[in-house]
């Protein structure tokens, strides 16, 4: 299945981060710990350049620390500043540290001067990343608007915390895919819009790749073992395994392939990692 999405509002939001660019120290760049190749958007190169830059590894909940720590040893190797974070649990203290850290030459240039400055970052991510989750996670109140789909966030917002000035930007995409893996990977993880590819497809594809993967999550989930069929077969084994029917008794695979799409997401299947270094 092809993959191919790029609303007209993620071209006026590069243009927002390109135009802000001068505003900020540092760039805080989110990425969703499951897909961290296809979570490097190539457009935020230009945004990237000449300024310094912390990554956060999100949702790690979601991952196996021994598999994250193999990305870990990749970004230090390549001399990437980077802090791990679950946005969701409610601490991400250790993002303001690793960003003062980041700026500490800045910061205690204006401490000798007697001078109080605050760190001025700008937030960057592909859609449902979790940028706004773990900026409302720092400052423990609901401030920056979150969802659990992409393109919540469209304009830009700034919010304080603790000597940091955060500049939230829409999540954003780029115009063409040439790998479809990444554009699949994607799709996964929820940073495509549901409804622009067909999700019984899209399970489909899901459900072959995982059974390379982590084949073991099928019995984890759904019980099923030792499965051997195509991926639509195995749809239809979900669908049966929860009682999804259609009318005599046919297997709902639509809602079958809903299911697994969203139990992934929602970290359901267990721990699953989609690239490796």
């Amino acid at each position: 299945m092809y993959i191919q999405w790029f609303p007209g509002h993620m071209t006026k939001a590069i243009r927002m981060m390109e135009d802000n660019l001068r505003l900020v120290d540092a760039l805080i760049y989110v990425i969703d710990a499951r897909a961290v190749s296809s979570c490097i958007n190539p457009l935020f190169s230009r945004l990237t350049s000449g300024k310094r830059v912390l990554y956060v590894f999100n949702k790690c909940d979601l991952v196996n620390s021994s598999e994250l720590a193999r990305w870990c040893d990749r970004f230090k190797r390549e001399g990437k500043d980077f802090v791990k974070a679950v946005g969701v649990s409610g601490d991400c203290s250790q993002i303001v540290a690793g960003l003062k850290a980041l700026m500490s030459d800045k910061l205690e240039k204006y401490a000798k001067k007697g001078a109080n400055v605050s760190v001025r970052a700008m937030v960057v991510g592909v859609p449902n990343s979790g940028k706004s989750t773990i900026i409302n996670s720092m400052i423990k109140r609901a401030k920056a608007v979150t969802g659990d789909r992409p393109g919540v966030t469209r304009g830009k917002q700034w919010l304080s915390v603790d000597g940091v000035d955060f500049l939230d930007t829409p999540g954003t995409l780029w115009g063409k895919f040439e790998d479809q893996s990444v554009a699949h990977h994607l799709a996964y993880i929820g940073s495509i819009k549901d409804g622009i590819s067909d999700v019984s497809e899209l399970a489909c594809d899901f459900a072959q790749e995982l059974q390379t993967i982590c084949p073991s999550a099928f019995n984890t989930r759904y019980g099923i073992t030792d499965f051997d069929g195509t991926s639509y077969e195995l749809l239809q084994e979900i669908a049966l395994k929860r009682g999804f029917k259609l009318r005599a008794d046919e297997p709902d695979t639509e809602r079958a392939a809903k299911t697994l799409i969203d139990d992934f997401r929602k970290g359901r299947l267990g721990k699953i990692m989609l690239e490796l270094p």
